[in-house]
């Protein structure tokens, strides 16, 4: 292996490990700043509390750190066994990240259906004692997809014991507007709504998981030409 090509080589491969931890860095103080300021901003599930996104980007940020971090020690100081966990790890979030992708096509109905039943049972922790953050996720989505209800604003009938919504499902917002007739208040179901958005914008979620794999495959065949590189490397030093 030429010594300029490997060189360039473990070049790359910081790079990518100094991005990572970048990213990372970046990801974890966003989840840092939403879980100070806005509680457990949008947390919509009333099964997985803990599934914020504040949550989720901490954890996630804090993953990618670590990573980042392993890879960077790994390339500089040439060592086997922290370029080996570098590769695991990020075999391990390419194989979770696959099955996600397949679960969600094969199941795609059995999730439509569940995650209906789950927000409809997370309608009845609005406005209440120590959900903030999910209040404040359905009054946001409402306001801005135009929507009310999951299926409809007949949902918040079951969870006000009467015929009333939220003032965020109003046309035009004022105080208690939630009282008055259903001709002030959006129709459309917010889970459909949201739904077509993110249909919508399915090219550029593709492009950025197409753009993710890349990035991984290309770590892991750097990661490969590292080990050749240290192998040979030991090889040549035990026979001089």
């Amino acid at each position: 292996i030429n010594i300029w090509g490997c060189l360039d080589t473990i070049t790359k491969f910081l790079c990518f490990c100094l991005f990572s931890q970048l990213g990372g860095c970046g990801i974890l103080g966003v989840g840092i700043w939403l879980a100070v300021t806005q509680g457990n901003f949008a947390t919509l599930s009333s099964s997985f509390p803990s599934l914020s996104a504040a949550n989720l980007l901490i954890v996630t940020g804090t993953f990618v750190m670590i990573i980042g971090f392993v890879g960077c020690i790994g390339a500089i100081k040439e060592n086997k066994c922290l370029l080996l966990s570098f590769f695991i790890m990020l075999l391990i979030i390419f194989l979770l990240e696959l099955t996600v992708v397949i679960l969600f096509f094969v199941y795609t109905d059995k999730i439509d259906k569940y995650a209906q039943q789950d927000l409809k049972k997370g309608l009845h922790l609005y406005g209440t004692d120590g959900n903030i953050g999910l209040t404040n996720a359905w009054s946001i989505i409402q306001t801005d997809f135009r929507c009310c209800g999951v299926s409809n604003y007949t949902d918040w009938f079951e969870v006000y014991n009467t015929t009333r919504v939220p003032d965020s499902c109003c046309l035009e917002f004022s105080e208690n507007c939630g009282l008055h007739s259903p001709g002030t208040w959006w129709k459309a179901p917010c889970y459909e709504t949201v739904k077509i958005w993110l249909q919508e914008n399915l090219l550029a979620v593709g492009i950025f998981g197409l753009c993710t794999a890349m990035v991984q495959v290309q770590s892991n065949i750097n990661f490969q030409i590292l080990i050749t590189h240290n192998q040979i490397s030991n090889h040549r030093s035990r026979c001089t």
